[in-house]
């Protein structure tokens, strides 16, 4: 179970743990909750995450699209090297944006 903390018109939400394919339906409703309860800009802090595999890729580019639907954006904190390059070899970096840790 990820942790949600919400603040003034954005909501972060913490998975500290691996995004892959055995936990991503969980998360998927994780964050679509967060953004139908909560509304406003979505941050996803990937501290303690050590992978995201394809399946997890796909459930952030998701929640982005539904974001962007509302009018809101995403962005993703606390990257470690290996994800970083992920998401820039993907070029979701230009999507939505992505920080280092």
């Amino acid at each position: 179970m990820s942790e949600v903390i919400q603040e003034g018109n954005g909501t972060t939400i913490i998975p500290g743990m691996n995004i892959v394919a055995s936990m991503a339906e969980d998360f998927k409703k994780e964050l679509l909750s967060a953004i139908h309860t909560y509304g406003g800009n979505l941050v996803i802090d990937l501290a303690g995450v050590d992978m995201v595999d394809s399946v997890g890729l796909g459930v952030i580019i998701a929640a982005h699209n539904t974001l962007t639907q509302n009018g809101s954006t995403l962005e993703i904190v606390n990257v470690s090297n290996d994800i970083y390059g992920l998401f820039s070899t993907m070029r979701l970096n230009r999507r939505f944006k992505v920080e280092k840790a």
